[in-house]
């Protein structure tokens, strides 16, 4: 018998390797990195499934977080909201199957995308206790509540449904879970309390009720009871697919023609629009699509980029919109200053996204440390990785100094303030799976720099105001301790009776009363200040400065 090489010998340990085990190996690739960073991440992932779930369905979110401290480093996590509920048949799949999702080819805003999130939780669970997943979940009033007890086999990345049931449930809709896990609680920047106290600022829409593993119940109601606009689905953007998806797609279209294919598969393509592209890339529109080699496929990516096409339609994303972000601000930080922006929708890589930025400034803040930087994408904090961020690079790249606060080189600004960035968008370039850190793409970068500044300069005008009438209450004092010496001279100087010199006393002070200054109303108004003239003449050229260094 033939002794066998090594290559056979190798080629025998060789197998397929499984989504799920792959991961229940790689668990921080999740955000399962400590024990800590587990419970939130938990939390987190239950709780952006049932916003995305009550927004979808139109219902203004009441969602309620339990956390257990079970002893030993257990905990039990439960999460029940009032959404559309779920289907008996999906309740597994949703739960116990990885990459498994409604929102990974729908080209619309929403929270979860990838189908890993919830899923990871049990599985991170299972593995860590050895418990199922406990879940309930009801479609309507009239409708049973189905429970299921769910595993994950994780070699073959399937759901196993070790109980089931209909169940009496005192609720007309909604969907509850309990995950056992090992985890540790503490309170902190980086803790599930600090994460549903900013989940509630850019979800002004929810009430959350959350009671923390020591008993302690908290409450963050609603600020607004208007549901934010739905996100439409669009079609992928031609600016935003690259060679080979685009061959993927070539093969698989039904269509005869490309013109057609190109007409039907994206956004911003009519059939005008896709004539020129085919022109451009020397192409005969009626090119069958399925036919078509690598060569013809890269000729059509240089005729779409060499075409003009439209901005993709920006109603597939849902801002939280200035006077909702502003109210969440108010809600949670408290300040004396408060200011939200919206900018208008941009693209990169073909997706349409918006920066909003918000600035919370003074009250009971730290003036001596580094600023407060709130990060948010599609409505969900980010809470790790700061410093590998693009809003954090924005931040920092920003020059604060014109708009009243201290700042080092390559430094964050430092000051009483709490900075507020939020990116909506179809796709968010996340820098890992964990969701944590989003990456520095040039356009994200410029259009967070310019809400930013468009955030800074109505800071200033607040600052550099409250330090004008702080001056002049100064001056104020000193002009008040002359008064009575000024009444005596002049009373010596113009022989004025004694009687007469109160009067002179009130006369003077009214004269000085006349050109007080009033705190609350901060518009600006050049001509009644020189000061103020220049301060700004400073800030516009700083932003031009700035500016021009991005373009070198």
């Amino acid at each position: 018998m033939a002794e066998r090489t090594v290559a056979e010998q190798l080629a025998e340990k060789q197998r397929e390797i499984g989504v799920a085990e792959f991961f229940s190996r790689n668990r921080h690739l999740l955000g399962f990195d400590n024990k800590r960073k587990a419970l939130l991440t938990t939390v987190k992932e239950a709780v952006d499934n049932s916003l995305d779930a009550c927004e979808e369905a139109g219902i203004l979110p009441e969602i309620i977080v339990e956390i257990i401290d079970m002893g030993n480093d257990r905990f039990k996590v439960i999460i029940e909201d009032n959404g559309p509920g779920i289907v008996k048949a999906q309740i597994p799949n949703i739960f116990a199957k990885l990459l498994y999702g409604s929102k990974f080819h729908s080209f619309k805003m929403s929270r979860g995308q990838q189908g890993i999130g919830i899923s990871a939780s049990v599985m991170y669970g299972q593995l860590t206790t050895g418990k199922p997943s406990r879940v309930i979940s009801k479609i309507g009033p009239n409708k049973p509540a189905h429970y299921m007890e769910l595993t994950i086999d994780t070699q073959r990345n399937k759901p196993v449904v070790s109980n089931e049931e209909d169940r009496e449930w005192n609720k007309d809709h909604g969907t509850r879970i309990e995950i056992d896990l090992e985890a540790s609680y503490l309170k902190g920047p980086q803790s599930v309390d600090e994460y549903l106290k900013q989940t509630a600022i850019t979800n002004s829409h929810a009430t959350f009720i959350y009671t923390n593993p020591k008993a302690e119940q908290i409450i963050f109601p609603r600020a607004v009871d208007k549901m934010p606009p739905k996100p439409k689905e669009i079609k992928p953007h031609p600016y935003g697919v690259e060679l080979g998806v685009m061959m993927t797609m070539l093969k698989a279209t039904d269509k005869r023609t490309l013109q057609a294919f190109l007409t039907e598969s994206f956004s911003r393509v009519g059939a005008e629009t896709a004539k020129q592209i085919c022109e451009t890339a020397r192409l005969l529109p009626q090119t069958k699509p399925q036919e078509m080699s690598r060569e013809q496929t890269e000729q059509l990516m240089e005729g779409i980029k060499n075409t003009k096409l439209m901005a993709p339609p920006s109603d597939c994303v849902s801002p939280i919109g200035e006077e909702a972000l502003e109210k969440g601000l108010r809600k949670e930080v408290n300040a004396e200053f408060y200011c939200a922006v919206s900018r208008s929708p941009a693209v990169y890589r073909g997706n349409p996204f918006i920066i909003e930025a918000g600035i919370a400034w003074g009250g009971q803040q730290p003036g001596d440390q580094a600023a407060a930087i709130l990060r948010f994408a599609n409505r969900v904090p980010l809470l790790y990785q700061q410093g590998a961020c693009a809003v954090t690079k924005s931040i920092v790249q920003t020059n604060w100094k014109p708009y009243g606060l201290m700042q080092s080189s390559g430094a964050i600004p430092i000051g009483p303030v709490t900075i507020l960035v939020h990116i909506a968008s179809v796709w968010v370039p996340f820098t890992s799976e964990s969701k944590e850190a989003i990456a520095h793409y040039p356009e994200i970068i410029k259009e967070i720099k310019l809400a930013l500044q468009e955030c800074g300069r109505k800071l200033a005008i607040y600052v550099h105001k409250k330090k004008r009438i702080a001056s002049e209450g100064k001056k104020r004092n000193y002009i008040e301790t002359f008064i009575p010496h000024i009444a005596d001279a002049l009373k010596e100087l113009l022989g004025i009776k004694a009687t007469e010199q109160e009067r002179i006393k009130e006369n003077l002070a009214e004269i000085l009363e006349k050109h007080r200054g009033e705190l609350e109303d901060v518009d600006f108004v050049p001509e009644a200040n020189v000061e103020y003239d220049e301060s700004f003449a400073k800030i516009g050229k700083a932003e031009k400065d700035e500016d021009t260094g991005d373009e070198d």
